[in-house]
């Protein structure tokens, strides 16, 4: 078949295109030189290495050193690295990069300069010249409301008002402090979730606009918050129980239904939960769906810890020497309910050198309003300088656990026998109404830094004694714990701690219920209970008590945050009368080691008065 006569012209194209294709998919493939090129040595397509020097101040400098093309592209090795062309158009685009850097910081009149300027240690060296110039700063900060945000607002509801205050008052780039891009991005989410957490779960930004003014230097803030509906607890909703009854989590509820939703009230619940012993693992969360904001579901997920836990422990006090022990925790005694609630039974054996305690209860789950019953006894055996105490305890009565206060109110049957020391051999009883209470504010339960706790315990009733006068009495002991930064790298202590017993002095008292001193928890520098009035050379109890104590600590490796050294001075003591009351000191030092369940302590102080030195041990913070 013969060919039409455009065929040579169209051989001839197609030949072209294909030979000009090939040239570009060479070009493309990596590796692939020019010959030309490859064999002239210093060709702009060669790896080279260089230096760089950042010429600006030392917040800035890091913030380009991280984050330039130039500076980042050096870090490559071997054929990897730039060659002098591409180093020649990084070096064009480095001060436009370091001007958009510079302006998240605020600097929005910056002058940047790049060039090639000699060498480095045998490398080509480019210096990067900053000025950035004065910093933008924020003279007005505007955030406006609307939904039923502003309604409530216009109510004049002080819920309202307080978050709005809230709002306007904790939001990081308040007028005079210098805009910076991050912190904008970060106050915005913050305040966010701030009005989410006050009640308005689904709010969020109608618009958000930084005006920045970069002639004049100055940033106005402006913000408008759509709330949406305010939301209200509705209905609980129980996922994970097995073994409990529903009511173990909605008697720990801090809300009923129809109250005002936030996040606090949400936390509350929850910790609740976490201190019940009940669960491994406790989340509280709401529906954020702005249909059910009337009256939104809470949904509770729970993991529950085993039904039965035994604990056996070894170990070592400065009070009572060495120690074993066993305890054993049923979290549901006979797998049924009493009286329309769940029992927790305890018990445990204690065995140590100078005290043998054997003592079980028994607690009902959560009631409501988180009130429990609690019903337990107590045996005891203990010796102190000398004397060898034995007591009996029954106690029956209500208690109530949150994250910042604690109540105990029971009634308790005691019986002493104390044989030797001062007292001889006698036998003291009583019956007494109690009313124990713990109020704290710290930052923190387990390590706190900053904060005041107070713990109070006021007791009346009545004592019978086989030696000495029967009466009423009362009791009365307060302590009073303060925590405060002291500059950047030290944190202070500060206690003071007073009791007495109030009766007629003929009036015997069992010895559990009276006062000593001396001691991890008390004066260190002193045996456990040493300090007490003297009766013929020997130590006894007394029916008041004063002791103080300030410490201070600080991080002492560096790398090692948790571990700190401290200072502290103690003093202190017990006595019949306050006139009669004459403290004695002890100051020492020691390490501190913060873990989950508070600090471990370890201290070498010295007992002025008796001129020794004693090791003392401790877990935990005592409020």
């Amino acid at each position: 078949m013969p060919l039409p006569r455009a065929t040579p012209l169209f051989v001839l194209m197609a030949s072209l295109l294909l030979l000009g294709g090939c040239g570009a998919l060479s070009s493309l493939m990596p590796g692939k030189k020019d010959d030309d090129t490859a064999a002239k040595p210093g060709a702009t397509d060669a790896p080279v290495a260089y230096a760089i020097d950042v010429q600006a101040p030392k917040p800035l400098k890091t913030l380009l050193v991280n984050y330039l093309d130039l500076a980042r592209f050096q870090a490559l090795q071997g054929d990897d690295r730039v060659n002098l062309a591409d180093l020649n158009r990084l070096i064009q685009a480095t001060p436009a990069q370091a001007r958009s850097l510079l302006e998240t910081e605020g600097y929005f009149n910056a002058t940047v300069k790049a060039r090639r300027d000699g060498e480095q240690n045998g490398l080509p060296l480019v210096v990067v010249e900053v000025d950035p110039g004065p910093r933008t700063t924020v003279t007005d900060l505007q955030i406006g409301t609307g939904g039923a945000f502003q309604d409530a607002l216009t109510r004049g509801d002080p819920a309202a008002e307080k978050l709005q205050l809230n709002l306007r008052r904790d939001f990081k780039l308040q007028p005079g402090k210098p805009f910076q891009q991050g912190v904008w991005s970060d106050a915005k989410n913050t305040t966010l979730a701030q009005a989410r957490g006050g009640g308005y779960a689904a709010a969020s930004w109608a618009s958000t606009q930084a005006n920045v003014d970069a002639p004049g230097n100055t940033a106005r803030l402006e913000l408008k918050l759509d709330s949406g509906p305010m939301f209200h607890f509705g209905e609980i909703k129980t996922e994970g129980l097995k073994r409990y009854q529903p009511q173990a989590i909605t008697n720990l509820r801090t809300f009923e239904k129809g109250t005002p939703y936030t996040e606090k009230t949400l936390l509350d619940f929850q910790d609740r939960l976490q201190r019940a012993n009940l669960f491994e693992s406790s989340v509280v969360e709401i529906d954020p769906d702005p249909a059910v904001a009337a009256a939104t579901p809470v949904t509770v997920r729970v993991t529950e810890l085993s039904k039965n836990q035994t604990e056996v422990g070894a170990g070592y006090s400065d009070s009572t020497g060495q120690r074993v022990s066993v305890e054993h925790l049923n979290r549901r005694l006979l797998d049924r309910s009493f009286f329309g609630t769940d029992i927790i039974s305890r018990s445990k054996v204690e065995l140590g050198r100078d005290r043998q305690t054997l003592e079980s209860s028994l607690l009902t789950h959560a009631l409501p309003g988180a009130n429990r019953y609690l019903l337990s006894g107590k045996l005891q055996r203990e010796t102190v300088a000398g004397a060898q105490i034995n007591s009996a305890s029954v106690r029956a009565g209500r208690t109530f656990e949150s994250e910042h206060i604690d109540r105990l109110v029971f009634l308790e049957g005691l019986a002493a026998s104390t044989r030797g020391g001062t007292a001889g051999n006698r036998i003291d009883r009583s019956l007494s109404g109690n009313y124990h209470f713990t109020v704290r504010d710290l930052d923190s339960i387990i390590v706190p830094t900053r904060g005041r706790a107070l713990h109070a315990e006021l007791a009346g009733g009545y004592a019978v004694s086989d030696v000495a006068a029967s009466g009423p009495f009362g009791r009365a002991l307060g302590r009073v714990t303060l925590y405060r930064p002291l500059g950047d790298k030290w944190f202070g202590q500060a206690r003071i701690e007073a009791a007495q017993v109030f009766a007629k002095r003929d009036v015997g008292i069992p010895d559990t219920l009276l006062f000593r001193a001396g001691g991890d928890d008390s004066v260190r520098g002193y045996q456990y209970r040493s300090l007490g009035p003297l009766v013929n050379g020997t130590v006894s109890s007394g029916r008041v008590l004063l002791t103080g104590s300030l410490e201070a600590t600080t991080p002492i490796y560096p790398p090692v945050p948790a571990l700190l050294g401290a200072v502290f001075i103690d003093a202190g003591a017990a006595a019949n009368e306050w006139n009669e009351l004459r403290p004695v000191v002890g100051y020492g030092v020691g390490v501190r080691m913060r873990s989950p369940v508070g600090p471990l302590r370890v201290d070498i102080a010295y007992g002025q008065d008796v001129r020794e030195f004693r090791l003392h041990f401790g877990v935990g913070i005592t409020f």
